[in-house]
């Protein structure tokens, strides 16, 4: 399964031995797979500036993952023709999700945990917001040129009635320049080329004998030439259209199907150009936002263990990996009894501060003894 549960025990030797309780369980029946998660000593601050980075670390995860699934959807978009191949693209760190995840370690480098808690909260946040801005613009780039390519693209879909005929016309099959001729092209119906072959020259006077050709098809019928005076083109088009012949309306105008033409490749040769980089700047750009919002779990597992379990900091956050959807269930049913026994701390924790934990809800089916948070990468499948 590519769901995740991140939860933390206080770190003494009741819940250290607690800890072990539910690794020898999970594992003896086959529940998850768990593994510590290594979360640096930060410095805290007061517990009142906990409470408002606790309620802004909840916002920053909520924009986080709304961020990445945004940035995994782009890809499946953009990699149109290949989406066998998107999952080779969502990586962290070079690595598949879920080992990035299974073997996550804080990033002093890009977040130096000596900093402030604040500022590394901040860090993150700005970071995140300027990948979300450059993605709206990218992508609103490249959508526009797509959406343009497929308007195009469309023009040449459909049948006969509705098409452009820009790419199967030929300056060849009109009579142009001439004072006194026209010629026009009419669609009929399958059943009745016979028809038409026979009764089109008198369908109006002035009408060129031999005059039409058949030029292109579709499964309903056949496009036709043909060439008459100018002064009889009403008196065709009613004739016609009492024989169920549809005269489509056309003028063949070589500058514009040149212009169109030249629009299409102009399109398609753009979009090529756009796909490479854009393809990579999402691949690197999902990494970083994949990997900032991870270490927003982890910021989250430590600010909720120190409101909860108190100063001096001392706790030990675990990582477990359900085996099984089914499983899960039961899985919660272990915790929740190998870690009743925080409910009394955490219950007198609030009392003694008088605030309000978020995460804590009592009489809830939601509310866990320990801290928890939830990892889901089924979202990004």
């Amino acid at each position: 399964m590519s769901e995740f549960w991140l939860i933390s025990a206080p770190g003494d030797k009741e819940n250290l031995q607690a800890l072990e309780r539910m690794n020898t369980v999970t594992s003896k029946s086959n529940l998850s797979y768990n593994t510590k998660f290594t979360i640096p000593d930060f410095k805290v601050g007061t517990l009142d500036s906990l409470v408002g980075l606790s309620d802004e670390l909840g916002k920053l995860d909520t924009f986080a993952e709304s961020l990445i699934k945004r940035m995994a959807q782009s890809v499946v978009e953009v990699m149109e023709d290949a989406k066998g191949k998107v999952q080779e693209n969502l990586l962290a760190n070079g690595v598949d999700l879920t080992s990035f995840v299974t073997h996550f370690e804080w990033d002093m480098a890009k977040y130096p945990a000596k900093q402030p808690l604040l500022t590394v909260v901040d860090t993150i946040a700005k970071q995140l917001a300027q990948i979300e801005t450059d993605l709206k613009s990218r992508t609103a780039t490249y959508n526009t040129l797509k959406m343009n390519l497929e308007n195009l693209e469309k023009k040449s879909m459909g049948n006969l009635f509705t098409r452009t005929l820009c790419d199967i016309v030929s300056k060849d099959d009109f009579v142009l320049d001439s004072e006194y001729l026209i010629t026009l092209l009419v669609i009929v119906p399958k059943p009745s080329y016979t028809q038409w072959q026979k009764t089109y020259e008198s369908l109006s006077d002035m009408v060129v004998p031999r005059s039409t050709k058949l030029i292109a098809e579709d499964n309903e019928g056949g496009l036709f030439t043909v060439t008459l005076f100018r002064k009889v083109i009403d008196d065709f088009k009613t004739k016609a259209k009492e024989n169920k012949f549809t005269v489509r309306e056309f003028y063949y105008d070589e500058k514009e199907i040149k212009r169109e033409r030249e629009e299409m490749s102009r399109l398609l040769s753009d979009k090529k150009q756009q796909y490479g980089p854009l393809l990579r700047w999402l691949k690197v750009n999902f990494s970083e936002a994949f990997i900032a919002w991870i270490h927003i779990k982890a910021l989250r597992v430590f600010v909720e263990s120190v409101l909860r379990y108190g100063l001096p900091v001392n706790f030990q956050a675990v990582l477990l990996q359900p085996h099984k959807k089914s499983s899960t269930k039961r899985l919660r049913e272990v915790l929740n009894s190998i870690f009743k026994h925080l409910d009394e701390v955490a219950a007198a924790s609030i009392l003694d501060a008088s605030v309000e934990i978020p995460g804590l809800q009592f009489n809830n089916q939601d509310y866990f003894p320990y801290v928890y948070f939830h990892i889901d990468l089924s979202l990004l499948d």
